[in-house]
């Protein structure tokens, strides 16, 4: 009898079981806060689309074993390239998620998204057809993987100085402060507002709540685009899973969302609508999560083992190593065959270029295809847009029609 291979998958299940944790208030929200306030699950008036296509990244290392032999050295610069050929797009009420193992370039790309990557980048970027500007600055968030606070205030000290600096000038003193107590009760730190943030040398809140916070800081302002660099390091399932609901909530409010994401649970893989796989900053994957075994079954590469998870065949994929194997094969000998350095390149070099082969050119055609979003919020947002235009330059005929 055919072995049956089933993948850890259900998407909708997972979204299901994890909805309730972006969509439902804790009940010692106050409910006579100005509704204006709760946006965490509005819509964006603002929504940006994401386009990068064939970017590269290079930087110069020096090579030489002594330090102190340097300058003898000043002519023997090499370059190493950090990415090649990635392509990808996220438009309103998406999430993308970036995988790969560590020095796989996932850093690199998120930072040069945000517009924070120093030196020239080869390619393109656009947000909504444009380029990177001060405007675009003020509506992307940026959570950078190494937390940035101030050790000795709390938690709400922290998040309510944020609001007070970065909300803008028509909201009053009281209902910014009521803004950060919402951050603080969305995600999770009710428990740990009074505490101090801390630091290397200073006790404080713990690496998860501490990533927390900071995720709060670039939700206060309400962003059309943001950008995470591992915001589940150090979190246990369940924060990671409340986490990515909330990510998965603000998406759906028609916000575009891209994060780094380090060996990700099934449940937290399938949260994700689409999934950008590196390897050595190539590509080696770019589109829908719920195509990815159906893609690399196709090349050769299925799992051999049952309930996979599709992260961790992905991350094994990325670091060279093909996880088919029949389950009745001596583990030594797989091990010896895995090991081989010739089969480790061979895979790579296949994975690279059964992408460009097969998938480059469809992540190009979808990047360059104008699709209106369906989201019927943002549907209903410009619907009332154009109808107060309309009113507006009505208003503003009869007014010329009756003036003298």
């Amino acid at each position: 009898m055919e072995d049956t291979i089933v993948h850890a998958k259900s998407p909708g299940s997972a979204l299901d079981s994890t909805s309730r944790y972006a969509e439902t208030r804790s009940p010692n929200e106050d409910p006579s806060l100005p509704s204006r306030l709760s946006f965490v699950h509005d819509q964006s008036s603002r929504p940006i689309t994401l386009r990068f296509e064939d970017l590269a990244y290079a930087i110069k290392s020096q090579s030489g074993e002594d330090h102190n032999h340097s300058l003898q050295n000043s002519n023997s610069n090499s370059t190493r390239t950090l990415l090649n050929g990635v392509s990808g797009v996220v438009r309103p009420g998406e999430m993308l998620a970036m995988l790969g193992p560590s020095g796989s370039g996932k850093t690199t790309l998120i930072t040069a998204l945000a517009g924070r990557l120093p030196g020239k980048i080869l390619g393109s970027i656009t947000y909504s057809g444009q380029p990177f500007t001060n405007s675009i600055k003020r509506k992307t968030g940026f959570v950078a993987q190494d937390d940035v606070l101030y050790p000795h205030l709390t938690v709400i000290e922290t998040l309510s100085y944020a609001a007070l600096l970065r909300l803008p000038k028509n909201l009053t003193r009281e209902e910014k402060i009521q803004q950060a107590e919402i951050i603080i009760t969305e995600l999770g730190l009710t428990t740990c507002r009074d505490s101090i943030v801390g630091g290397p040398l200073i006790r404080g809140v713990s690496g998860g709540e501490r990533k927390r916070v900071s995720i709060g800081q670039e939700m206060l302002v309400n962003p059309s685009l943001l950008l995470l660099d591992e915001p589940t390091s150090g979190l246990d399932s369940t924060t990671a899973l409340r986490i990515i609901a909330t990510l998965k909530g603000l998406a759906r409010g028609g916000r575009s969302v891209v994060t780094t994401i380090h060996q990700p649970s099934s449940r937290l893989y399938w949260m994700f609508d689409k999934v950008v796989v590196l390897s050595d900053g190539c590509p080696i994957y770019s589109g829908q999560t719920g195509q990815v075994m159906e893609y690399f079954s196709s090349i050769g590469h299925v799992p051999g083992f049952n309930f996979v998870n599709p992260a961790d065949f992905l991350l094994d994929l990325a670091n060279d190593v093909s996880p088919t194997r029949n389950q009745d094969e001596h583990p030594q000998d797989n091990q010896r065959r895995l090991d081989s350095i010739e089969d480790r390149n061979s895979i790579k070099q296949f994975l690279i270029s059964s992408y460009r082969t097969n998938l480059q050119q469809l992540v190009k055609d979808d990047i360059h295809q104008h699709v209106y979003d369906t989201n019927p919020m943002i549907q209903e947002t410009s619907h009332t847009r154009s109808k107060i235009k309309r009113i507006l330059f009505i208003c503003w005929l009869l007014y010329s029609l009756n003036s003298p």
